[in-house]
């Protein structure tokens, strides 16, 4: 169950600390700490972070995860990361007046707001506004991989 997270404790935190505060992004985190961007996201941004959940990362394929995590991946690693920041700090309400954005990769991400849910690429936001020190972090159910990296 998402309980609000937009309280001061959690706003001291960055990006980066938020998500493994959270217990959902796991997976994310060992990521983000293998492509080397943990420690410019957890600089003064501000960042819009869209973290796949553990559970998003199951989805990719058998053996894709495990396969980017290997070193000679990290270029491919990080454009797959960097295609779900966002730079600057939006919330969820301006996410979703937005058609698309371009992502930190340089990729454009379409983004759509149907039925009251938001999608960026093709993941929908399943938490959302969690403030941090140096930006906001999204959950988001999949992991997007842009077409151009």
């Amino acid at each position: 169950m998402n309980t609000p997270t937009n309280n001061t404790s959690v706003a001291t935190k960055n990006v980066v600390d938020n998500a493994a505060a959270n217990g959902s992004f796991k997976t994310f985190g060992k990521a983000l700490r293998e492509s080397g961007l943990a420690d410019t996201l957890r600089g003064a941004g501000p960042f819009t972070l869209f973290a796949p959940t553990d559970a998003a990362f199951e989805q990719l394929p058998s053996g894709r995860l495990e396969n980017l995590l290997k070193p000679e991946n990290k270029k491919e690693l990080i454009s797959i990361l960097n295609y779900h920041v966002l730079a600057g700090r939006s919330s969820a309400a301006e996410i979703g007046k937005m058609t698309e954005a371009r992502t930190a990769n340089g990729a454009m991400a379409p983004i759509k707001l149907e039925a009251g849910k938001i999608t960026f690429g093709e993941a929908g936001l399943v938490s959302t506004d969690i403030a941090s020190s140096n930006g906001v972090l999204h959950g988001i159910d999949k992991v997007n991989i842009p077409t151009r990296q």
